[in-house]
């Protein structure tokens, strides 16, 4: 009997995810389940210490919900406290790129308003996994060995991320009482309790920004999608802080790309990423901090400023699933650059994120850092359309282009 599919970037997670739809779960479940058991397995792409966004296209309805689980900067993250400690843009990693985590808290709120089972048997595999060890796949033995240097500088993360080889047994026994704590409480103990003081005063230790009262305010937001028509079908992105416009402005510029035979469709694809990133690096940020206009990226004839950005590199995990009474859910999640801050927490096993990165130091700027502000996020992911249905669950891209600033 077929109880659904769930697609994720390494077998592990995709079994734990499939031993829960097997078990009675739905795709929500199977998909927290999932993405825990990758907070383990993929340290340099994610972790409990990241963000999280979702669509959820609930078994019978007519277009998805989206969840944003991005967290706020620090109460202390300030432009001038940032120059003060000598840096004319956010540095790139360590403590000050910290941002209040997302992840745990968006899967609490997925779960208790979608879910058919609780946080404890979701956390379970992934626990099972950092108590008992796994075997350490080649890519991420090398993705250890080639930040070997500036990540082992934090003494914390030396002594739980040791040189490793592909096929060696990697155990984060810490991590696993982190999974089992929030199995047994929910997300509360994360935010508010042990787990938050320890993250707190991890931070605080190394002249981090976010405090024990950062946590405790964190919540996740649930959001309306933006809709493109695309082809014949309705894609469903997210809104900011997220660049689903972004997203959104390249299908409305895409639609009659192969009706230009004088550019073709990678040379129209190219001219559209060069408009829409412009306009994405230019006005996307928090939109309870300033409004984020929809029009230049919807209206195919607005031009941005052509300058576009160099991106860090970054890494990722996309997953999807599916369950036989027709939920579907779209889920993106990740640490930021990879291994994040290089900044775990000392008694957690949680790796911390430098999602703050992208915050910028301009007073003037949209995304400027502020306190208690999302910073634009580069996490999008989507879901597809067709005559009033859910045709597909996808990821439209994550990253920035790689095309020099101009």
């Amino acid at each position: 009997m077929t109880h659904g599919i769930v697609a994720t970037p390494h077998h592990l997670g995709s079994e734990a995810g499939a031993e829960v739809l097997r078990e009675g779960g739905n795709a929500v479940d199977a998909a927290v389940a999932a993405n825990a058991v990758l907070c383990v397995v993929y340290p340099h792409m994610t972790s409990v210490g990241g963000d999280l966004f979702a669509l959820v296209w609930p078994s019978g309805a007519d277009r998805p919900v989206g969840l944003a689980g991005a967290g706020r900067s620090g109460s202390l993250a300030t432009i001038e406290e940032v120059r003060s400690r000598g840096y004319d843009a956010m540095p790139p990693v360590g403590p000050l790129t910290v941002t209040v985590p997302g992840t745990v808290e968006a899967w609490g709120r997925l779960v208790e308003r979608f879910g058919r089972f609780g946080l404890a048997p979701l956390m379970a595999p992934a626990a099972a996994l950092a108590r008992d060890g796994w075997i350490v796949a080649e890519g991420v033995a090398e993705q250890l060995v080639g930040s070997a240097e500036w990540l082992l500088e934090d003494p914390e993360a030396a002594r739980l991320l040791p040189p490793v080889k592909s096929g060696m047994a990697l155990r984060n026994p810490e991590l696993a009482a982190t999974l089992e704590e929030i199995g047994r409480s929910g997300f509360g103990g994360f935010y508010r309790g042990e787990t938050a003081q320890r993250i707190a005063a991890a931070l605080e230790r190394r002249g981090g920004l976010v405090t024990a009262a950062d946590l405790a305010q964190h919540r996740s937001e649930w959001v309306e999608p933006v809709a493109v028509g695309y082809r014949g079908l309705v894609v469903y992105e997210l809104p900011p802080p997220t660049q689903g416009l972004a997203a959104a402005g390249l299908m409305v510029r895409l639609q009659g790309a192969d009706k230009e035979p004088s550019l073709g469709f990678a040379g129209a694809l190219a001219e559209a990423r060069r408009e829409v990133y412009s306009l994405r690096d230019s006005l996307i940020s928090d939109p309870a901090f300033t409004q984020v206009p929809r029009e230049p990226f919807l209206d195919p004839t607005h031009a941005g400023n052509g300058v576009v950005e160099r991106s860090p590199e970054g890494d990722t995990v996309y997953l999807c699933a599916a369950d036989d009474e027709g939920n579907v859910v779209s889920l993106i999640q990740s640490v930021a650059n990879s291994f994040g801050s290089g900044v775990i927490a000392e008694g957690t096993g949680v790796m911390l994120h430098n999602r703050g990165l992208y915050f910028r130091l301009d007073p003037a700027h949209p995304n400027r850092l502020e306190p208690r502000k999302r910073t634009m996020h580069t996490l999008i992911p989507a879901m597809a359309a067709a005559d009033g249905r859910c045709w597909a669950a996808l990821v439209t891209g994550n990253q920035r282009p790689s095309a020099p600033s101009t």
